[in-house]
C-alpha cells in the first residue's frame, strides 16, 4: 500500500518502509485511516467470542474488567451451573447503573457488602445464587449482582463467555496485513491516498477523492461474507431480569 502511494504521488520508490521518512509518513496515514475507518463501523472480521478479565479479588467476587481493547459487549453469559464437568450458560443482562443500584439496595437478601473499585461506595451484592444482571459504573469495569458463596468464593473469568467487538492491533512492519477483508482493502487505500495527496501535496486528486466516495458506498453494504437479515430497532425487550436486552 505505501509502494502503491509513493508511485501515484511521484515519489521515490522503496523497499521497506524504512527506507525513507516519506514511507514511515505514509505508513503512519494508513494506520490513522484504519482506525478513523473501523471506529465508525461494525467490522464482522472484529467479532468474536471474549472473556471477561477478572479482578481476582476476593472482597470484589463479582468484579470484572473489559478486556483490553473491547469496543463493545453485545452479550454476556456465565456458566451457572453447580455440578464439576457441566456447563449451563445463561445470560446476564445489562441493566443502567442506577437501576442496579436500586435493585440492590430493594433486595433484602443482598448480605455481602463489597467496595467498588473507584469512590469505594458500598455496593450490596447477594452471594446465596448466581448472577442475573450486570452493570458498569465507569465504563471500564463490569459488576455483577450476585455470586453463590457455597459454589465459588469470587466469579471466575473461565466461566464467562461474551460476545462482542474488540479493536484489532496495527503493526507498522512490512508484512503486516490489516484486518479487514479484500473488500474493504480498496476503500482503506482510497482513503489513505486521499490523505496523503491532501497532507504532502497540498491538495486532492479528484480521481482519488471520485473512488474513495464510491468504494465507501459499496463497503457499507457488502462487509458480510453470509448474507445478513434487514436490522430492525427493538423496543420494550427484556430479560428475565427485567433488564434491556442490548445486541
Amino acid at each position: 500500500m505505501v509502494q502503491s502511494i509513493l508511485s501515484d504521488m511521484d515519489s521515490e520508490a522503496v523497499n521497506s518502509i524504512s527506507d525513507s521518512v516519506e514511507a514511515q509518513q505514509i505508513a503512519s496515514v494508513i494506520e490513522d485511516t484504519y482506525y478513523n475507518m473501523i471506529a465508525a463501523r461494525e467490522i464482522p472480521e472484529h467479532k468474536g467470542l471474549i472473556k471477561l478479565t477478572s479482578l481476582s479479588d476476593n472482597t470484589k467476587p463479582t468484579h470484572f474488567k473489559y478486556p483490553d481493547r473491547v469496543k463493545k459487549l453485545e452479550r454476556v453469559a456465565y456458566n451457572t451451573e453447580v455440578t464439576v464437568g457441566r456447563i449451563n450458560y445463561q445470560e446476564i443482562f445489562y441493566v443502567e447503573p442506577i437501576d442496579f443500584l436500586t435493585r440492590s439496595h430493594d433486595d433484602s437478601n443482598a448480605v455481602k457488602q463489597v467496595a467498588d473499585v473507584n469512590a469505594g461506595t458500598t455496593l450490596l451484592i447477594r452471594n446465596d445464587r448466581m448472577p442475573r444482571y450486570y452493570t458498569s459504573f465507569d465504563d471500564l469495569h463490569i459488576v455483577m449482582d450476585a455470586y453463590d458463596a457455597t459454589t465459588e468464593s469470587i466469579l471466575q473469568e473461565s466461566k464467562t463467555q461474551a460476545f462482542g467487538t474488540t479493536y484489532p492491533t496495527f503493526n507498522l512492519v512490512d508484512s503486516f496485513e490489516p484486518d479487514i477483508d479484500d473488500t474493504m482493502l480498496p476503500y482503506l487505500l482510497a482513503e489513505s491516498k486521499s490523505v496523503c495527496f491532501s497532507v504532502f501535496k497540498s491538495g486532492i486528486d479528484a480521481k482519488i477523492e471520485q473512488a474513495s466516495k464510491r468504494l465507501k458506498s459499496y463497503v457499507q453494504n457488502d462487509m458480510y461474507r453470509t448474507k445478513q437479515e434487514n436490522k430492525r430497532n427493538k423496543y420494550g425487550r427484556y430479560g428475565p431480569a427485567g433488564g434491556v436486552r442490548h445486541g
